[in-house]
């Protein structure tokens, strides 16, 4: 195929280079003219003149491409490296670089059959077949030797590393074969076949010590073996001199410069990258053996695939269980953990970064992204508010809810009694025992327009999940206790599930969730909503005194219930529930004292949710067995329980534990890596360019089919922020946390690699090295390393630092990855990257608003402070920083619009809610006419 290619490559540049200046002499004449006169440019235009001008404009763009040939030649012949760049001509020169290079191959195809043709033609070699005819008996090697001649074939064993250097399919084309580029020649002379470990060559880069691989019948510096012999001794016995034997058994010596041919080829090291140096090849993806489309086979995971480790070697599958029933904690433990996160930016000191989890914390992290239903958690949210605002306004009480159903199509409420009148958008089914709310519809519903409607039903909590949704019930409406029974394991693991829902959810407000004989590490989720005590005698006094409070209350208004209360909106405060969670067991003293609190004629914001059997005046009995099952008879539920067990538990607080630390970790100065100093010299062009400070955006050589574009932009995502390089097995724990097959990931590496392209030298810009690490062409353009590179060059040039860092800023277009989808980039969860990248784009901010307020550039000190913002939105140093400029241009307008546009975003934000104490005290200093913000629950 090379050979065909080359010959067709050859005739299309004969084509091009001779043949158009001959058709156009040959139609068109000559196209310098005999004589120039003035007189030509007042003439009428006439249909000669205009073919005479598309003539000149073809004469001129063929010789825009004879020069690109020309260079592209030169470049091959000469082995130059990257050919010179020939100005306004990067379409025709990739055409000549593809053209020239086919042409080149042809040579290198040459080369191969050339040993055969010399064979065949030799002046002996048709006597010999004559008498091969005639005599039908072996051919002799020596007049004394009768040993027959045995068809051999040439191979070359792949040498044990040296220190960090491995060889490579390319090294050992360039020392046997003379050329790098024809390391496919020996790929596909061994591809599939089984090698003496029993393992097999699947991509050209991952070769291992000790394979024997077959060679070319050009090869140097190899073995000639019998063709049935795949264990050269020779070279096992003599790895550091290979050697290459002729047909007659002669020992050739072939002098090599081992030290030398190190130098030249090893690969790059952590602390440099070099283009030259480096094995660029794409790998070639063994496909799957039944012919599927392997990218099929991602969503469900078969327990024969590979579980490949990410960067901190941790399986994923250590939370399955509870991801998988616990979707709505888990949605509240993210958004519990990016308000801790929040409180960490306000305390985030200049050259520090947010310090991030690692380990277990880091596994939970992922494991949350991985199972929280966000959407399900609005969908309870919205709805219950909506109908309880809906029936307010009508003068209804809210029905008893004792359980509800939540799926992905729809949102279920068990009444009673029933009510055939559910309020729209909500529908009422089965005879009025079940009001529906439809998932479409529920979500459609307006977060303003609830703003300030007080939750309905904040006693909701997971009792378990079936193949269908997630059972909640309701603490409330039990009016007792609920005892939970069942191993101490499994009671203990459901007490911890349900204390987390409760702490972290977003359809309640605010509440006292009292936990008694566990869960004093919770304080850290939830310290608004939990208390820790270690008995129930410490407990009891603080719930009397709310039931008392809720009885007053509700006397005050006139309502019979807390529902009622709820529904009107008014005194919000006196309706906060108040939820005893226990892992003790009571005495008969406290069970009495538990017995009178629940035993009420109405309903009051209270639950008891006590471990044990059986518990004097319990009016529930909650279950949990050893299977994993929880069972509510009352209710008639059986459904696999939500549990929490206590190494995972462990896990959660390690992460939270890593999100209330306050001091920070430092950051070194960026130091130059890479091709990126290159990259910003003037006339470079990229062939490839991947931006991540803002929404993930690749431009390729190639085009790449749409529905592949998520999965090859978060691995070229991944690849571009560790430009250290990345092992195929890390990339694939990072991209399929739940686990993925080679093939499968291959495949996707192999489609980002043509997706990319080659550079001029016919390199893939994205390949693997020596030690089989992907990395990213020198021709390929990633913003974050362009970013760290102006920082640096911005500290060490103090007159062109504004002008730097200004030009720095405005590459910014958005947080790290901005608007990934969900259910990708889970690796950013415990990756530090991601707080480098808002710490170090925070610090240049700020770097730049002090040295536009050093010159009295009060707008340019806010343009400044804004590039910042698009990163870090909640960060209120920089939007302190935007005050004190807004303030300096002396306009009150400017800084009031400033001021309300803080309070407003912080307001609506999901994490944010407040201002902290800092940031209103510099308001009143410097408009102390300003609306007091509002605190957000």
């Amino acid at each position: 195929m090379d050979v065909v290619l080359g010959i067709l490559s050859i005739i299309a540049l004969l084509g091009l280079v001779g043949g158009v200046p001959y058709a156009l002499i040959r139609f068109f004449g000559n196209p310098l003219p005999e004589s120039i006169s003035l007189e030509a440019l007042t003439q009428q235009v006439g249909f000669q003149t205009v073919l005479d001008m598309l003539a000149i404009l073809v004469w001129l763009a063929w010789a825009q491409l004879a020069v690109c040939v020309f260079v592209e030649l030169w470049s091959g012949v000469r082995r130059v490296g990257v050919p010179a760049q020939v100005p306004f001509a990067r379409g025709p020169q990739a055409l000549a670089h593809r053209l020239v290079t086919a042409a080149l191959l042809l040579f290198t195809a040459a080369a191969v059959v050339a040993p055969i043709v010399n064979a065949v033609s030799a002046p002996s070699s048709a006597k010999i077949a004559a008498a091969q005819q005639a005599v039908p008996q072996p051919v002799v090697q020596e007049a004394e030797s009768l040993t027959p001649v045995k068809k051999v074939k040439k191979v070359y064993t792949v040498q044990p590393p040296e220190g960090r250097h491995h060889e490579s399919l390319w090294e050992i084309a360039e020392k046997c074969l003379g050329e790098g580029r024809r390391y496919k020649e020996i790929y596909e002379l061994n591809k599939h076949k089984v090698q003496p470990d029993g393992t097999k060559l699947h991509i050209a880069s991952l070769i291992r010590p000790g394979w024997v691989l077959e060679m070319p019948d050009d090869a140097r510096n190899v073995h000639i073996v019998s063709e049935d012999d795949s264990r050269p001794e020779i070279l096992q016995n003599h790895p550091d001199k290979p050697a290459e034997l002729d047909g007659k058994n002669t020992h050739v010596e072939v002098k090599q410069d081992r030290e030398g041919d190190r130098s030249r080829d090893a690969g790059p090291s952590n602390d440099a990258f070099d283009p030259e140096q480096t094995m660029n090849v794409r790998p070639s993806v063994v496909q799957d053996a039944l012919g599927q489309n392997p990218l099929e086979q991602t969503q469900n995971v078969r327990p024969d695939m590979v579980q490949a480790p990410a960067d901190d070697g941790l399986d994923l599958s250590a939370l399955p269980d509870y991801v998988a029933a616990a979707s709505l904690a888990a949605a509240g433990l993210l958004a519990a953990l990016g308000r801790r996160r929040r409180e960490q930016l306000w305390a985030r000191a200049f050259g520090m970064r947010q310090p991030m989890p690692s380990g277990p914390g880091a596994l939970a992290e992922k494991a949350l992204l991985l199972g929280a239903d966000v959407q399900g958690t609005r969908l309870l949210d919205l709805g219950l508010r909506h109908l309880a605002k809906e029936l307010g306004a009508a003068g209804r009480t809210p029905p008893t809810v004792y359980g509800a159903f939540l799926a992905p199509t729809h949102l279920d409420l068990w009444i009673h009694p029933g009510d055939k009148e559910a309020p729209a958008p909500w529908q009422a089914v089965d005879g009025g025992a079940v009001w529906r709310l439809d998932a479409t519809q529920g979500l459609r519903l307006s977060e303003q327009g609830l703003s300030g409607v007080l939750a309905p039903y904040p006693g909701l909590v997971s009792l378990g999940a079936n193949d269908g949704g997630r059972v909640l019930v309701d603490l409330e409406a039990a009016h007792g206790i609920i005892n939970l029974g069942g191993p101490p394991e499994y009671v203990t693991a459901a007490l911890a599930a349900v204390a987390v829902e409760l702490a972290t959810n977003t359809w309640s407000d605010h509440m006292n969730l009292v936990l008694v004989g566990f869960g004093s590490e919770l304080s850290m989720v939830a310290p608004e909503r939990i208390t820790s005590v270690a008995t129930l005698a410490e407990a009891l006094p603080v719930l009397e005194t709310a039931a008392g409070e809720i009885r007053s209350a509700l006397a005050a208004v006139g309502a019979d219930s807390v529902l009622t209360g709820r529904a009107r909106g008014v005194y919000g405060e006196a309706w906060m529930p108040t939820y005893l969670i226990s892992a003790v067991p009571p005495t008969a003293e406290e069970a009495q004292r538990l017995a009178a609190l629940a035993r009420t004629g109405s309903r009051l914001s209270s639950g008891y949710l006590i471990a044990g059997q059986a518990t004097p005046g319990a009016v529930w009995q909650w279950s949990v067995d050893a299977s994993g099952q929880a069972t509510l008879p009352a209710l008639g539920f059986n459904v696999k329980a939500q549990l929490l067990p206590a190494d995972q538990y462990q896990q959660v607080i390690d992460l939270f534990r890593a999100a209330t630390r306050r001091d920070g970790q430092p950051m070194p100065d960026p130091s130059p890596a890479g091709p990126v100093g290159h990259q910003l010299q003037a006339g470079f062009q990229a062939l490839a360019e991947i931006r991540v400070l803002g929404p993930v955006d690749v431009q390729a050589m190639n085009p790449l089919e749409a529905d592949r574009l998520a999965q090859c932009q978060e691995l070229l995502a991944y690849v571009a922020t560790h430009p250290g390089g990345v092992h195929p097995r890390v990339l694939a724990g990072a991209l399929w946390p739940r686990g993925v097959e080679e093939s499968v990931r291959d495949a996707v590496i192999d489609r980002a690699m043509d997706w990319l392209g080659d550079d001029t030298n016919g390199r893939p810009n994205l390949f693997l090295d020596m030690e089989g690490r992907l990395h990213l062409g020198p021709f390929v353009r990633v913003d974050w390393e362009i970013f760290k590179e102006l920082l640096r060059l911005a500290r060490q040039d103090p007159q062109q630092e504004v002008a730097i860092l200004e030009y720095a800023l405005n590459m910014i277009r958005g947080p790290l990855l901005a608007d990934r989808p969900s259910g990708r980039y889970l690796w950013l969860a415990g990756d530090p990257v991601e707080s480098e990248v808002t710490a170090r784009i925070s610090d240049a901010a700020q770097r730049l608003w002090q040295l536009r307020m050093g010159s009295s550039d009060a707008e340019g000190a806010i343009s400044a402070v804004l590039a910042g913002l698009r990163v870090s939105e909640g960060d209120e140093a920089l939007w302190r920083a935007l005050l004190r400029a807004a303030h300096a241009t002396g306009d009150a307008n400017t800084l009031q619009f400033w001021v309300g546009t803080l309070r407003q975003r912080a307001a609506n934000a999901q994490y944010w809610g407040r201002l902290v104490p800092e940031t209103e005290a510099l308001i009143e200093e410097l408009l102390p006419s300003a609306v007091p913000s509002q605190v957000a629950g």
